[in-house]
């Protein structure tokens, strides 16, 4: 509301002065109601963006990786609203293909090779479809370019691999000959050479959460020490219940399928940033978008996927992005 001084002030002046001060004010509040309508623009406001075909995985300062949200899928940069992140670059996402997407620009987004997605996703070839759902598994590893003398059984020992799982990765069987120079992954496989390039990124500092995840079987013995994706392997009998660790929401539900060698697992996303896998079940009993409580029966325990003869029945189950403490 203007003085009355003034308004009495604007009506006294010659008809040009009053055309200029009047044209002064309409542009002031007219400026005033643009910059609002801009401001009124946000995460919360504005429709959700499609994916990204082919975006530069390193052009996001907010995020590196990707969610769901609502139910559409987006991609790093401009479209990922910022309250929507992964606490580290272990995290799995889960992408919906969209039309015009191809494998090997999903991968370029993510950051991971086309085989990492194939073998965690059980794909025989490039090909993907409008609305399938695929899992980004972060894999870390070795790229051994192969030598003179080489063989895929002396490769896996020298890296301290597992030989299914790179016949699994690379596409190839017992009988595969090598030749020199070719390249093979050997995925959470050991630098032992001048030959191999690491691949994927270390975290040698995470959080650790005192108290915050519950052991995810009852009784048991524990068969091996952190490995992998910061897992553990905790055996029981076959079918014996499998617990969410802690409260959150399922992301991952697989009860089929070789599935990065998990078999049939479970991934829960948890309240504070980190995420809770659940690996070899004989039986998963919930669903993607259920939310669990901890200590909720969630699966049982099995040996699907790649379990060893000396490992047999058990449950491997990893904390991605915090200590696991068990």
């Amino acid at each position: 509301m203007l003085p009355n001084v003034l308004i009495l002030t604007l009506f006294l002046l010659p008809v040009r002065a009053n055309a200029g001060i009047l044209s002064f004010f309409s542009s002031l509040f007219g400026s005033t109601q643009v910059q609002a309508e801009e401001v009124s623009q946000n995460s919360q406001t504005i429709p959700l963006l499609q994916a990204v075909n082919s975006p530069d995985p390193k052009s996001s300062t907010t995020i590196d990786k990707f969610a769901i949200v609502g139910g559409t899928s987006l991609s790093s940069e401009a479209s990922m609203p910022q309250d929507v992140k992964t606490s580290s670059d272990d995290q799995i996402s889960i992408y919906v293909v969209h039309q015009g997407d191809t494998l090997p620009a999903i991968a370029k987004m993510f950051g991971v090779t086309v085989n990492t997605i194939k073998w965690a996703n059980d794909l025989k070839n490039n090909t993907v479809t409008v609305g399938q759902t695929l899992v980004i598994l972060p894999i870390s590893g070795i790229q051994h370019t192969v030598k003179s003398g080489d063989n895929l059984q002396s490769i896996t020992k020298q890296h301290k691999g597992d030989l299914e799982e790179i016949l699994q990765y690379n596409g190839l069987s017992k009988d595969s000959k090598l030749a020199i120079g070719d390249v093979i992954f050997v995925p959470d496989g050991e630098a032992a050479a001048v030959t191999v390039t690491t691949i994927g990124k270390s975290s040698p500092s995470v959080p650790v959460y005192n108290g915050y995840y519950m052991r995810p079987i009852i009784g048991g013995i524990k068969t091996q020490g952190v490995h992998g994706h910061n897992g553990v392997d905790l055996a029981s009998s076959y079918g014996s219940n499998i617990l969410a660790s802690a409260d959150g929401e399922v992301i991952i539900s697989k009860n089929s399928g070789w599935n990065g060698g998990y078999g049939d697992y479970i991934v829960i996303k948890h309240g504070n940033g980190t995420q809770t896998l659940y690996g070899h079940l004989s039986t998963t009993l919930v669903s993607v978008g259920d939310h669990v409580t901890q200590g909720q029966v969630i699966g049982k325990m099995g040996n699907t996927g790649q379990v060893s003869g000396h490992t047999g029945i058990h449950l491997h189950f990893e904390i991605r992005g915090a200590k696991n403490p068990f």
